[in-house]
C-alpha cells in the first residue's frame, strides 16, 4: 500500500529543495553533576535544507548525540537547555510534550544507535512498524500491516511478507537496523536524524545500512542529519559536514571543503585516522591523547593538549568559528590560514612550535600552493 493511499503526506508542507526545514541557533546543553556543570553542547548552530544530508562528526563525547536529542526534546528533565530550535518555522524548545509527540515520528524521525534498544522484544517487527503508522494516522490494522510489508521490502529485507511476523531476536543486527529505518520511514517525515546507525556493524553491513538510509531519504524526500564518529561513513553521502569537539563546532563546510581542504588540526587528525582503500600501504596518523572533560573547562582552545601547532594565544583564547576561503567554510583555529595544503601526516608527525616554523615547513613540503 502506497503512502498516497494512506494519506501520509497530508501534513507535509510544499517547498523547494533549498528551503530551510530545521534551524538551530546558539544551542547550549548542560547537565549538573557532583563535579560541576557538564557543558555538553556549547553554542551549536546550523540550518538544514529540504533534501539535504548534513553530516555531524566527532569523537565520542563531543556532543553530537546530545545536540540531536535536544532537537527531538528527548533530554532528561535535569538537562539545562537554551537557544533556539525551529522546525518549519515552529519553535520546539519549550514546547509541550503533547505538541512534540505530534511531530516526533511524524515530521521528524530518529534512528538510534542500537536497534535492540529501539525495538520491543515482545512484539513482532511488523506490529511495531504498523504501530508507528497508526500512531499518527487513522488507518486499519490491515492497511498498516500492508504498509509494514511494503517498508520491509523497501529496505531490502528478504521475504518481507514472512519477516513481518518475526521478532527482533530472530534477526541479525543489520536487519534489525533496517527495521528501525523502516519505522523512521513509516510516516514520510520531513527530517530523519540517524545517530551512529552503523556502529558495531562490519564494513559490508555498514554499506548495506548506508544504502538503506539513502533509499529512505529518496523515498520520503526528507532532509537527513547523519551523526557518526567515522568520516568514512559520510564520505559520498553528506552535502555538508560539521565537525564537533568538546561540545562545540570546530569546522563547518561542504563535504568537498572538509575532506579536501580542512582548516582545523582536529579535522586533519580525523582524516589522517581514516583508512584509505586507494592507499593500502599508507600508515594512519592517529591523534594522541583524549578529548577533554567538559566540566570546568580551562580557558583557551580545548584541542590545545593534543595539537602540535599550539602557540601562546591557543592557551589563552578559544578561537571563534570564522570563515576561511569562503563564507560557507568555517573553522575555529587561530592558525587555520596556515593549514592550506598541509596534510595530517605533516602536522601530527612533525613538531611545529611557531608560525615561522610552520610556514617554513609548508614551503619545504610544497604545501600551500
Amino acid at each position: 500500500m502506497t503512502a498516497e493511499r494512506l494519506n501520509l503526506d497530508a501534513a507535509s508542507p510544499d517547498g523547494s529543495p533549498g528551503d530551510t526545514v530545521l534551524e538551530v541557533c546558539s544551542l547550549n546543553v548542560s547537565f549538573p553533576s557532583d563535579d560541576g556543570l557538564v557543558r555538553a553542547v556549547r553554542g551549536v548552530g546550523y540550518t538544514l535544507r529540504r533534501g539535504e544530508v548534513l553530516g555531524i562528526v566527532g569523537e565520542s563525547g563531543s556532543g553530537k548525540s546530545v545536540a540531536s536529542l535536544a532537537v527531538m526534546g528527548l533530554l532528561p528533565p535535569t538537562a539545562q537547555v537554551s537557544g533556539s530550535v525551529r522546525f518549519d518555522g515552529r519553535e520546539l524548545l519549550g514546547a509541550k510534550d503533547s505538541e512534540l509527540s505530534r511531530i516526533r515520528g511524524r515530521r521528524i524521525a530518529m534512528i538510534f544507535q542500537d536497534p535492540m534498544t529501539s525495538l520491543n522484544p515482545v512484539y513482532s517487527v511488523g506490529h511495531q512498524i504498523a504501530e508507528a503508522v497508526r500512531a499518527h494516522h487513522d488507518v486499519s490494522r490491515a492497511a498498516a500491516m500492508d504498509r509494514a510489508v511494503e517498508l520491509l521490502r523497501t529496505v531490502r529485507i528478504p521475504n518481507p511478507q514472512d519477516r513481518v511476523h518475526a521478532y527482533p531476536h530472530q534477526m541479525s543486527g543489520g536487519m534489525r537496523q533496517r527495521v528501525v529505518i523502516a519505522i523512521a520511514m513509516a510516516n514520510d517525515p520531513d527530517v530523519i536524524i540517524a545517530d551512529e546507525p552503523t556502529t558495531a556493524l562490519d564494513v559490508t553491513v555498514q554499506a548495506q545500512i548506508m544504502e538503506a538510509l539513502e533509499t529512505a531519504q529518496n523515498q520520503t524526500g526528507a532532509a537527513m542529519v547523519l551523526i557518526t564518529h567515522d568520516l568514512g561513513v559520510i564520505a559520498g553521502q553528506a552535502d555538508r559536514v560539521m565537525v564537533m569537539y568538546a561540545g562545540k563546532l570546530v569546522e563547518v563546510g561542504s563535504a568537498e571543503d572538509v575532506f579536501y581542504a580542512p582548516r582545523m588540526p582536529y579535522t586533519l587528525g580525523l582524516l589522517g585516522s581514516l583508512p584509505r582503500l586507494d592507499r593500502p600501504s599508507e600508515r594512519l596518523t592517529p591523534i594522541s591523547g583524549a578529548p577533554p572533560s567538559v566540566v570546568n573547562m580551562p580557558p583557551g582552545c580545548p584541542f590545545t593538549p593534543r595539537c602540535p601547532l599550539v602557540v601562546a594565544v591557543c592557551e589563552e583564547t578559544e578561537p571563534a568559528l570564522e570563515p576561511t576561503t569562503s563564507s560557507e567554510h568555517l573553522a575555529a583555529c587561530h592558525r587555520s590560514a596556515e593549514l592550506v595544503g598541509v596534510s595530517a601526516d605533516e602536522v601530527f608527525r612533525t613538531e611545529v612550535a611557531d608560525t615561522e616554523a610552520l610556514a617554513e615547513f609548508v614551503r619545504e613540503s610544497g604545501g600551500g600552493k
